[in-house]
């Protein structure tokens, strides 16, 4: 792994680590907009998903850039490894090890959604619930290991995305509407799987060779054509 020492790569890691806080921040409270099916006529519902989904995605990328930084940077012996597996680096063990604990939930969190179509409701569901350990794991992570964290403006920072995360965790599990229960948003852009459907059958009944079905190019008149009266 290459590994060099600048303080651009410093200042890049605590620049883009602060950043993934924010935007993981938005993503769970606009979460929670989704679950609890938040949306009028300005702003809908299908808007809120789609910036929901489209956050993550930027928060992965920031939380990506962060951890290369990270890694590549030499001035601190934080290993690639360290990002997957807690307990394995030298430098603050416990505050990285909780950083490896939240990027692995993120992730799971992440690639669940990509298989959001293929998997079952109940497992995606299972599995979405991570993202609220996650986030808080990543909370308590930057607070112990960002040297800007614990003091002036970062402070308050963490601060207000701690605030905001606990006012979703408790408008998601107090607020939630009873008819939004049991209920997931699947964004309308998602492709929806094709129905598997028995070419042996039609939606009139089994088909019979050389007659011509409502589904095809020739679909059959219900009423017959009336013949002309003879004048």
């Amino acid at each position: 792994m290459l590994a060099i020492t600048t303080p651009y790569l410093w200042y890049t890691s605590r620049a883009t680590g602060m950043v993934a806080m924010i935007l993981f921040t938005l993503v769970v409270t606009l979460g929670t907009f989704v679950a609890n099916r938040i949306g009028g006529t300005i702003v809908g519902r299908f808007e809120i998903n789609e910036l929901h989904r489209s956050l993550s995605i930027v928060a992965i990328v920031f939380l990506g850039l962060h951890i290369l930084t990270t890694v590549v940077d030499s001035y601190v012996s934080t290993g690639l490894i360290s990002a997957f597996i807690p307990m394995t680096s030298s430098y603050k063990r416990v505050p990285v090890a909780l950083g490896a604990v939240a990027f692995d939930l993120i992730l799971a969190v992440w690639v669940s959604s990509l298989l959001k179509l293929r998997i079952k409701n109940q497992t995606w569901r299972f599995i979405h619930w991570f993202s609220w350990l996650g986030v808080t794991t990543s909370l308590v992570h930057g607070f112990l290991t960002g040297s800007d964290a614990r003091h002036g403006f970062g402070l308050i920072l963490v601060g207000l995305c701690t605030l905001a995360v606990v006012s979703a965790a408790l408008w998601r599990f107090l607020g939630r509407p009873a008819r939004a229960a049991g209920r997931t948003a699947l964004s309308p852009l998602a492709a929806a799987p094709a129905p598997r459907l028995n070419p042996k059958l039609t939606p009139s009944g089994p088909r019979r060779p050389g007659v011509p079905t409502s589904s095809g190019p020739f679909p059959r008149n219900p009423r017959p054509p009336q013949s002309k009266a003879r004048r």
